[in-house]
């Protein structure tokens, strides 16, 4: 896109989107949140005999790694309170990519 157009209306269309971006995400995100916890509420099941099963303890991994950036989301887009430890963005993608690599572990179980 830079290539084929003007700075300025290169400068003006990457404006456009960023607003857009900062007007939908916050709802996107409290929407996740919720429903990933509904959705945690009905998938874990009972606890059996035996314990946790093994998707219940990848599900209850995946809760709380979930549940984390949740909190941190909500509390930077709608309270402006910044993390007070890691404040770069590297930990929350790491923790978004062990969080889609549980899930494909998960189809397998």
């Amino acid at each position: 896109m830079q290539k084929k157009l003007s700075k300025e209306k290169y400068d003006e269309v990457r404006s456009y989107f960023k607003d857009f971006t900062r007007v939908l995400v916050p709802k996107a995100l409290v929407v996740a949140v919720i429903s990933g916890i509904l959705l945690f509420q009905n998938s874990f099941g009972s606890v059996g005999e035996n314990g946790f099963s093994n998707f219940q303890i990848l599900l209850s991994i995946k809760g709380i790694l979930g549940l984390w950036l949740g909190a941190r989301g909500i509390l930077q887009v709608f309270f402006g309170i910044q993390p007070f430890v890691f404040k770069s963005h590297i930990l929350p993608f790491i923790l978004v990519i062990i969080i889609v690599f549980l899930s494909q572990f998960m189809f397998y179980i």
